[in-house]
């Protein structure tokens, strides 16, 4: 269930990855968007601890398999299946879209490996900045526009929350909480449930169990209300399951 790592080793999402330059792109504008094809069969999402609370009422959060687990938002439970775009990439209901989409196409990413120093990149095939007729100008006078002054801050605010995510997860596994998810759902007159895997998910009865230190340890540094924000969400695995029924988009089952 958990997406596997691109080939081209590039962010999710990303097929390309080109710095924003005052110079190359001074003339470039951003233009407006009402579908986001690039999430259309894109059945889960990085998303970080500050959009837990939000997110737990429209998806459920589990983490990716893996030495290094990150916390995803399931928008289906099979692979190329999203509940929540149509074929065109257009919201449906409109959903809490995580942050990690609103980033596309930008990003923050280091540019040399022997600097911290971060680059506003931006994928170019996703069509949103250009050189078109209209839009609104990334650059003026050689200084950014408001387009990349709002794109800048927004991402600047995505790795803090990401560096935020990262150190909730080392908790979590420190405390050695999560364990392989298993969700079983019984269709109505199936012969058989269906079975999910390949995710982690916290184990309640870990968490019942703590004790001392390591329970005021938790609910002090704010881990234990996401962790169970987290446990709260797993019930729309059923709910999302019955959304691909209705669309016919469940895997037919393999006849025993």
């Amino acid at each position: 269930m958990a997406s596997a790592p691109q080939a081209n080793n590039l962010p999710l999402l990303f097929k390309e990855l080109v710095p924003l330059s005052t110079n190359e792109h001074k003339d470039w504008k951003a233009r407006n968007v009402e579908n986001a094809p690039w999430i259309v069969g894109q059945h889960a999402v990085p998303i970080a601890i500050d959009e837990f609370v939000h997110a737990q009422r429209f998806y459920p959060i589990v983490f990716s398999t893996g030495e290094e687990p990150v916390p995803l938002a399931l928008m289906g439970l099979n692979e190329g299946v999203n509940m929540f775009v149509d074929d065109e990439g257009k919201l449906i209901d409109r959903p809490y879209v995580p942050a990690y989409i609103r980033r596309y196409p930008f990003m923050l990413a280091r540019l040399r490996p022997d600097t911290d120093d971060l680059s506003l990149c931006f994928d170019p095939t996703a069509g949103v900045i250009g050189e078109f007729d209209e839009g609104a100008p990334l650059f003026e006078n050689g200084e950014m526009g408001e387009p990349v002054k709002s794109v800048l801050g927004f991402c600047e605010q995505w790795e803090q929350s990401w560096q935020r995510t990262q150190a909730f997860m080392q908790e979590v596994k420190e405390a050695k909480l999560l364990i392989d998810g298993e969700v079983a759902i019984q269709p109505p007159g199936a012969d058989k449930p269906f079975i999910y895997r390949g995710f982690q998910m916290v184990a309640e009865e870990k968490l019942r169990e703590m004790r001392g230190d390591q329970a005021r340890k938790l609910l002090g540094n704010g881990v234990l209300p996401l962790l169970y924000a987290h446990i709260f969400s797993l019930s729309l695995m059923s709910e999302l399951f019955q959304k691909q029924m209705a669309a016919g988009k469940v895997p037919v089952q393999p006849v025993a």
